[in-house]
């Protein structure tokens, strides 16, 4: 290592944020970057461990190589160190931006609350590659003579594009939307990513031969059937995205929404698109002036919070039916894996009241439309308490609970029962294929990402194209030098 002594010298630091009143005035990104020689110092923090659980099954879902890319960091090598995080990670400026990090969680310094700045460190050497011109396409040298069509470009399907067409073979990506980057794009706000990194990765990708096609809602404008008799092999990374059914009385009233109508209706604003979205139409939702309440306690509840506060809420209450968690864990009983502990998001520092233990019972309104959110606490088995019902003001409420599967109005539909779908113990349902071989129960198809394991994070989705689209090497070519 560079600096051996490092973790006892340097103190841990990752990069400061606006105050919170600049940034909900805007929706850019609003993390202050760091100057080289303090990312080079969280770097050198890296404590050179037997076993770097960092970068095992408890850490990093792409097994990124930290501790060697730290190094260096450290040693001011950052061209090596973009070659090295990009034989893991096809967008680490994606995961260095939205991954929650559970390397972190791993890291060993974290048995002292102080790990190492991974994402920090990571988000820093792709960026510092990009300005230094170190990330340019990088075409196959000979082709193959196979054709893969790619249906979706999320991070799954943008991952596996990227890989198949560095194999050689000419790669077609379908997707439905006027841009690429499926939920990442439009689903994820641009206060914390935002989108021309992906606009920067798509230039990258067509200098390296692959195409996109935009517009083409496949299953309904264009027969997958159609894509199996063209292609040598299709890879269908259609994402999760049917929200979770609430069962909430009164979510009819005018006022209440999904979570993913609001937050995709608000990035297309952001991005200059018209509101009017191919899956998920709505008329237009505003927070401004407004008393808003979120239900659920995820990341896209977090998204709409601050969402919310940038569009002029007055008030936002965010309701999570699970109990508080604490402020700190028990490190020997869960370290090194993802700890239920008490964690404040950047928008909910940014002004949501939080309330836990709260079950929502029912929306109430007047003449069709909401006025007030119905609740009560509920005990550790998540059963209303009599007597602790109360009240909130609302006249705008997101169901933000989770997805249920993937939609099933276009490739699903056209399949029909020829295509083996599973479902889990909570009914979530996802296609039938394995993370060998990613292949479905029809020929020719493939599947990966979140419509294959479920609702998950990017960072998993970018592991499973990588990883499909060495399956679908081996099964077009017999071998591949593609890493899984």
């Amino acid at each position: 290592m560079g600096k051996v002594t490092g973790f006892l010298e340097i103190d841990r630091q990752v990069g400061k944020y606006q105050p919170a009143s600049d940034r909900i005035r805007h929706f850019r990104e609003f993390t202050i970057p760091m100057t080289d020689g303090e990312v080079k110092k969280q770097a050198a923090r890296c404590m050179d461990c037997g076993i770097p659980f960092c970068h095992g099954p408890t850490g990093c879902p792409v097994h990124n190589q930290i501790p060697d890319w730290n190094d260096l960091v450290y040693n001011d090598n950052w061209d090596e160190a973009i070659r090295n995080l990009h034989s893991t990670n096809n967008f680490p400026e994606f995961t260095g931006r939205i991954c929650p990090a559970p390397c972190e969680e791993a890291c060993t310094l974290n048995l002292e609350d102080v790990p190492v700045s991974i994402k920090t460190v990571e988000q820093a050497i792709a960026d510092k590659a990009y300005e230094k011109g170190f990330i340019i396409p990088q075409p196959a040298a000979s082709k193959t003579g196979k054709k893969v069509a790619v249906i979706g470009s999320g991070p799954a399907g943008m991952a596996a594009a990227q890989q198949l067409g560095r194999a050689g073979h000419e790669v077609h990506v379908y997707e439905r939307e006027s841009r690429a980057g499926g939920l990442l794009r439009y689903g994820i706000p641009d206060f914390k990513m935002e989108k021309h990194f992906i606009d920067r990765r798509v230039s990258q990708m067509e200098g390296e031969g692959v195409t996109f096609f935009y517009g083409v809602n496949v299953g309904i404008d264009k027969p997958v059937q159609e894509l199996l008799d063209t292609y040598d092999a299709v890879l269908y990374c259609g994402g999760a995205e049917t929200p979770r059914p609430a069962g909430i009385p009164g979510a009819d009233l005018e006022g209440v929404h999904d979570a993913m109508n609001y937050l995709v209706q608000q990035n297309r604003r952001v991005g200059r698109e018209s509101i009017e979205s191919v899956a998920w139409p709505s008329d237009s939702i505003v927070a401004s002036g407004r008393h808003v309440v979120v239900v659920g306690g995820g990341d896209t509840a977090s998204d709409c919070v601050g969402t919310a506060f940038r569009q002029g809420a007055v008030k936002v209450t965010q309701l999570d039916i699970r109990p508080q968690p604490p402020e700190k864990e028990d490190k020997l009983s869960v370290w090194p894996y993802w700890a239920t502990k008490m964690r404040t998001s950047s928008s909910q520092a940014e002004g949501a009241d939080r309330e836990f233990q709260v079950a929502t019972l029912e929306f109430i309104g007047e003449n069709g439309v909401l006025t007030h959110v119905k609740c009560c606490e509920v005990d550790e088995a998540r059963k209303p308490i009599a007597g602790t019902e109360f009240y909130i003001k609302a006249d705008l409420a997101f169901i933000a609970i989770g997805f249920s599967g993937p939609f099933e109005t276009s490739v699903v539909k056209e399949l029909g029962d020829a295509l083996e779908m599973r479902a889990d113990r909570r009914g979530n349902r996802s296609l039938a294929a394995d993370d060998k071989d990613y292949r479905t129960s029809v020929d020719k198809l493939f599947t990966a990402g979140d419509i294959r394991r479920g609702q998950s994070l990017v960072v998993w989705a970018i592991r499973e194209g990588r990883q499909a689209a060495q399956a679908i090497d081996v099964a077009l070519m017999g071998a591949s030098v593609l890493p899984r």
